[in-house]
């Protein structure tokens, strides 16, 4: 049987298939990839609700409620939620992932209830590298819950699930070589300079820690698992990935990461303003900004608020009235923005300003490879539960640690709003 990871894993190869044979793709071939996609779904529901009814059952089971159900119903749901088996028949427990640790989990972050010491010290044991003080207060997140806000992390960021993401110690650098060679003709008198290779600079990531704080009149208020787990992943997910990915483009560096706007190393030639008569101008967009990308970066996307696109970007034509600006649909009901054959990514205001929004002189658009910014953190988020005796209140909140650093500048570049420009006046005449 097909897991809920695998599935997930299948939808996005049939997303990506699709998105790469285009207008190539025969419509048998996507009929084919339609039905499959509907069957994939309706054995992920299946699954999702096995698996509530099994932790219902052992919600009843722990509070003495399961007079309503028979012997062989109880056991059938729990043979149905056995783990898999390996090749050899022993199944391979996961201990922060049993309903066991769990419910202990809950109770801690819900109502202050101190971990049982055996899994305090299995959390020293296996993940003592993640931070260096683990012991009196904090519990390691469950494995379901934590793997949920990952999966959720990575489809809920536009911009957070394209970037080059690492997992090495903080203080690597990366080098960067300032020399670009070149080759000269020669003859039998002369000879081509020596040319030294040299990486004199390099990109350091730090330890910057990211905090979401969670309210204890909300977790309070919730008496099951299940409702917490659907709670808890939305609410961190997307409060950590606002975070990191606002600090990806605003960031100053300063206990947090560092951003594209904010990036020295970007060349001057790179930042490019646009007018208002200009950034509704096809003519504009290619004299200035396409004509400024380098070929080796040209595979790269833009990034603008939605609100720039269908203010000026959507629905723009060339000078043969062909659109420039256009919106594809894909099977799922999803919207893909092109512009002059490039990849738009729309993002919230929060990141990127509209451009009837911004000011002038504000970055309205950025045009880039993701791959060129990297993100480094090893995903591992902790749970902390203390009471703050200064104003005597119970406070919950995750942690994760995270920088992020632009790794190649030279392919960024920066759509400014610009002015109006005044028209020419005539001189008085004489």
């Amino acid at each position: 049987m097909r897991t809920l990871a695998d599935i997930q894993a299948r939808l996005k190869a049939i997303s990506e298939e699709i998105e790469s044979r285009g207008e190539t793709i025969t419509s048998e071939d996507l009929a084919k990839l339609e039905t499959e996609v509907a069957e994939l779904n309706e054995e992920r529901k299946t699954i999702i609700a096995d698996a509530e009814k099994r932790q219902k059952l052992l919600s009843d089971i722990a509070e003495g409620n399961t007079e309503t159900r028979t012997i062989t119903q109880m056991n059938s749901l729990i043979a149905s939620g056995a783990g898999e088996s390996s090749g050899s028949g022993a199944t391979v427990e996961d201990r922060f992932d049993t309903p066991a640790y769990q419910r202990h989990f809950m109770e801690h972050v819900c109502r202050g209830t101190p971990m049982p010491d055996e899994y305090r010290m299995l959390a020293l044991e296996m993940r003592a590298d993640a931070f260096s003080q683990t012991g009196d207060v904090g519990a390691v997140i469950p494995t379901t819950i934590m793997n949920e806000i990952i999966r959720e992390a990575t489809t809920f960021g536009q911009l957070f699930s394209r970037v080059r993401r690492l997992s090495i110690q903080g203080g690597v650098a990366f080098p960067i070589l300032d020399l670009v060679p070149e080759a000269s003709w020669i003859t039998e008198s002369k000879v081509s300079d020596t040319q030294k290779l040299t990486a004199k600079k390099s990109v350091v990531f730090n330890y910057h820690g990211l905090e979401c704080r969670l309210s204890q009149s909300l977790l309070v208020s919730i008496v099951t698992l299940a409702e917490f787990q659907r709670l808890f992943v939305p609410l961190a997910a997307e409060a950590m990935v606002k975070a990191l990915e606002i600090s990806m483009v605003n960031g100053d560096g300063a206990g947090q990461m560092m951003g594209i706007l904010n990036e020295t190393r970007i060349p001057a030639k790179n930042k490019i303003t646009l007018s208002p008569t200009e950034f509704g101008s096809w003519g504009e967009w290619k004299k200035k900004v396409f004509a400024a990308m380098k070929i080796s970066y040209r595979n790269g996307s833009f990034i603008m608020a939605q609100g720039t696109f269908d203010g000026y970007i959507d629905g723009m034509v060339d000078l043969n009235s062909q659109p420039i600006g256009r919106v594809n649909y894909g099977i799922d009901g999803g919207e893909t923005y092109r512009f002059g054959g490039r990849r738009i990514i729309p993002v919230e205001d929060a990141i990127l300003p509209a451009y009837e929004d911004a000011k002038v002189g504000d970055v309205v658009a950025i045009f880039m490879r993701l791959q060129d910014y990297a993100i480094n953190t090893n995903m591992q988020m902790r749970m902390v539960h203390w009471l703050d005796h200064n104003d005597n209140k119970v406070k919950n909140k995750a942690i994760m640690v995270a920088d992020g650093k632009v790794i190649d500048p030279h392919g960024i570049l920066l759509i400014k709003k610009g002015g109006d420009v005044e028209p020419p006046t005539d001189p008085p005449t004489p």
